[in-house]
């Protein structure tokens, strides 16, 4: 672990520190706006090592055993939980979320899922198909013909990841790429890198190969742009916004690259009429996640919640309620349920689509106003009614302790509205018939719904229709994200 956090760090590339092309950028912590330490700054030359470094391991660990992968990314995960104690206050400090949401929702899943996909690197990766026979042809002999459809590692994966989840969020592209045997080149989110540049010697005191796991870091758009064209990259990896991820998409198909892409979400939760007190309640403290939960920086929250007209004022004050029961604050005090937002910028972002809803005639009926609290970029939790679903508010990923309340009249209606956006990751249902629920979820246009909840499940394939991305990564459906299909065919 680099024991002066107010020093400044190296990129991780081919198993060792290594001096940045373009100096340090600071790391600022968004609750005291004090420098946490100093990120490499990136330039192309770093890009193109790093890369190298990766593509120089590709054989050697595309060939090692699964279960010597397997072992590896076990110790990886023995090693993340060990030095937890270190990595959740770097964590907390670099990315302002809450001291409960740091140590239960920052480190642990990192964990789990670097012993996921230890358990993945074993799973079969062979999948036979029945012999069968095939007339001769002035191409070849007939014959009784086998095959069978094999899943091989892509190469260099880079993976380009968004900053609320930094540690996470890394270790759910990079476990199963390595479970695969691919190599990769990880360019975190400019916000926070600090606890993933840490990822490379825990890695390698893990067993991993020099230059299987590399890091670039860097706060201007270069560096993720030279990733992404490198012609050494096979694959890009990417969690972040559709306006980047339509770039990386347009660059990384100039030159064919596998792209998994898990961009932005408006999620809509759809609070049907036959809701009864119990059901109601559940969608309450749902929906009030996107306040309490890393002051809504999540891309599934449910950031609009669709109620029946019979219930609207009823789920409205109850939202209000909970939204004013935060205690917003020091994100390192126990008893503080709102944090910061990640910078200045994304404070002011959130102000201004509060203030744009008003302009349209919304109604903000709670929040809307910066708290008083100084130092840090704090937001309150804010519940917007009366808006119309086409306004900005109800139509653009604010990523910010928002919600939006839309009353509907049938169920019809509430389709149309949870559909009327650009995105399609993550919705909601609730009702009192889970059968009902279920049928309304296969008229959503949405690559995840949750059924009076919003627990996720590990095995699911996760990711987005429309905007909200392409591709599926998760359990293991993770391992075909990261992996090619080949056929291969033999004459039984």
């Amino acid at each position: 672990m680099t024991t002066d956090r107010q020093s400044a760090y190296g990129h991780w590339i081919g198993g060792a520190w290594q001096a940045p092309g373009q100096g340090h950028y600071p790391v600022v912590n968004p609750a005291t706006e004090e420098t946490v330490g100093h990120a490499p700054e990136a330039a192309e030359a770093d890009v193109d090592a790093a890369v190298r470094a990766a593509r120089a391991a590709y054989d050697g660990w595309s060939r090692t055993a699964p279960r010597e992968r397997a072992a590896v990314l076990d110790r990886v995960a023995a090693l993340l939980a060990e030095r937890s104690p270190d990595l959740v206050p770097l964590l907390q400090a670099e990315t302002g979320a809450t001291l409960r949401v740091t140590s239960a929702l920052q480190v642990p899943p990192a964990v789990d899922r670097f012993r996921r996909y230890a358990r993945g690197a074993v799973e079969p990766d062979t999948l036979p198909l029945a012999p069968l026979p095939v007339a001769a042809t002035p191409l070849a002999a007939g014959g009784l013909i086998g095959a069978a459809a094999v899943r091989r590692p892509l190469g260099v994966v880079a993976c380009i990841t968004s900053y609320n989840f930094p540690l996470a969020n890394l270790a759910g592209k990079v476990a199963p790429a390595l479970a695969m045997g691919n190599t990769v080149v990880a360019k975190p989110a400019p916000q926070d890198p600090l606890c993933c540049l840490e990822l490379g010697p825990l890695l390698k005191e893990a067993g991993l190969p020099d230059g299987a796991f590399n890091v670039v870091t860097g706060s201007r758009a270069v560096v993720g742009e030279a990733l992404v064209a490198h012609p050494g990259v096979d694959m890009v990896s990417f969690t972040g916004s559709t306006t980047v991820g339509r770039k990386i998409a347009e660059s990384a198909g100039r030159s064919m690259k596998r792209t998994l892409m898990e961009l932005g979400g408006k999620g809509a939760a759809i609070v049907l009429g036959d809701a009864d007190e119990r059901v109601i309640a559940s969608a309450v403290g749902a929906v009030g996640s996107t306040f309490s939960f890393h002051s809504g920086q999540i891309c599934t929250a449910p950031t609009r919640v669709l109620v029946h007209r019979s219930l609207y004022e009823k789920v409205i004050a109850a939202l209000t309620h909970y939204a004013r029961s935060l205690k917003i604050g020091d994100p390192v005090d126990n008893s503080t349920i709102v944090g910061p937002l990640i910078s200045a910028a994304q404070r002011d972002r959130v102000e201004a689509y509060l203030a744009g809803a008003r302009e349209q005639g919304a109604r903000v009926v709670v929040g809307g106003e910066r708290p008083a609290l100084t130092p840090g970029f704090y937001a309150a939790p804010a519940l917007v009614a009366d808006a119309d679903p086409a306004m900005a508010i109800a139509q653009e990923e604010v990523f910010g302790p928002v919600v939006v309340a839309l009353p509907f009249d049938d169920e019809d209606e509430a389709v149309r509205i949870a559909n009327g956006t650009p995105y399609g990751l993550y919705d909601y249902v609730f009702s009192a018939d889970a059968g009902r629920a279920w049928s309304l979820a296969a008229r959503l246009r949405s690559g995840n719904v949750g059924i009076n909840t919003v627990q996720r499940h590990p095995e699911t394939p996760f990711g987005g229709f429309k905007d909200s991305g392409v591709g599926r990564d998760g359990g293991s459906f993770g391992l075909h994200a990261y992996s090619e299909l080949q056929s291969v065919v033999w004459v039984s």
